[in-house]
């Protein structure tokens, strides 16, 4: 069941809706005060009424007040903001700790225990701590239900944590325009109770199938989705921004390497070296830099799911 939210949803959730609610209550206040500040003045001083101008030297009093309620407000608001972002950058040393790597167009976690998935599972009431790092451009990491958001950047490795409160699933999104599939950037949280969570955590399979789906190729199609490689390559023959897998296997491409166009065959070595090194050989008319290594997230075990896949695709009957 997926869950927008409520003040139980995570740890966060109630102080940023007070801050909030303040925040937007002061706006209130002072939309409708000068609102009708503005109407009474048009109403006062109109042509019909003060048919002569009225020169106003000034009023000290009106001024310091004017001058010093702002003032009291703007750190009125600051102080909820300090507060917010002290306890945002102070995990608890028991917190679980899970590595978050982003990549166009495509979260992935990684447990303690080796496990990976393309959405996050935590257990409820615990704390837990997400290592956040982009492997190409600045992503940022929003759960709109936990109150919280943080940007990935390339290159630097960043904390942010939350105790979810509530059972249930709840939505991911990339809140930093990222490229083409920006929208389609998106995962969930799944928040299970312990029991739950310990048996999903110990089950260190990497590519759970059901028996519809364990067909040949459906292990490494499993592993391509989880890597988030169909926002970028179809599998019906269609442009979208890498060359299409069907019928990719055993067919030659024109690849630029090196700044020359050579011919290649779609085998074994291709696909490894366009996995753990994509720039070194791009499909002639396809972008360069876009594909990032997947080193560390994708095993050779799992590349040679991946070349059953493609096999599969085209028409060949995996080994």
């Amino acid at each position: 069941m997926y869950s927008s939210g409520g003040i139980d949803a995570a740890n966060f959730v109630s102080s940023f809706n007070t801050a909030f609610f303040f925040v937007a209550g002061i706006a209130l206040f002072l939309l409708t005060g000068l609102t009708i500040t503005m109407l009474w003045f048009a109403y006062r001083y109109n042509k019909k009424r003060n048919k002569v101008a009225t020169q106003i030297t000034g009023n000290t009093a009106l001024e310091v007040t004017w001058t010093v309620i702002p003032i009291l407000l703007a750190l009125a608001m600051f102080h909820y903001g300090w507060v917010g972002w002290k306890t945002l950058n102070k995990p608890p040393k028991d917190a679980m700790t899970v590595t978050s790597i982003a990549r166009m167009w495509n979260f992935s976690f990684i447990y303690g225990n080796g496990r990976q998935s393309p959405e996050l599972y935590v257990p409820v009431n615990t704390p837990v701590k997400l290592n956040i790092t982009s492997l190409d451009v600045i992503h940022s990491l929003f759960i709109p239900a936990f109150r919280i958001k943080s940007d990935m950047i390339p290159g630097r490795q960043k904390e942010m944590w939350f105790i979810p409160g509530s059972v249930g699933k709840y939505d991911i999104f990339c809140a930093e325009y990222c490229g083409l599939q920006h929208s389609y950037m998106h995962s969930k949280v799944n928040v299970l109770s312990k029991e739950d969570f310990d048996k999903w955590y110990i089950d260190t399979t990497k590519v759970q199938l059901t028996s519809a789906e364990a067909t040949p190729g459906a292990a490494g199609e499993a592993i391509m989705k989880a890597q988030g490689c169909f926002a970028c390559h179809s599998t019906d023959g269609s442009r979208i921004i890498g060359p299409s897998y069907l019928n990719l296997w055993g067919h030659q491409q024109t690849v630029v390497r090196d700044g020359k166009e050579v011919a290649v065959t779609v085998n074994e070595d291709y696909v490894r070296r366009s996995i753990f090194d994509p720039n070194a050989d791009v499909v002639k008319g396809f972008p360069k830099n876009l594909m990032q290594p997947y080193t560390g997230t994708v095993s050779q075990d799992d590349v040679e799911k991946i070349i059953e896949y493609l096999k599969s695709l085209s028409g060949e009957k995996p080994s």
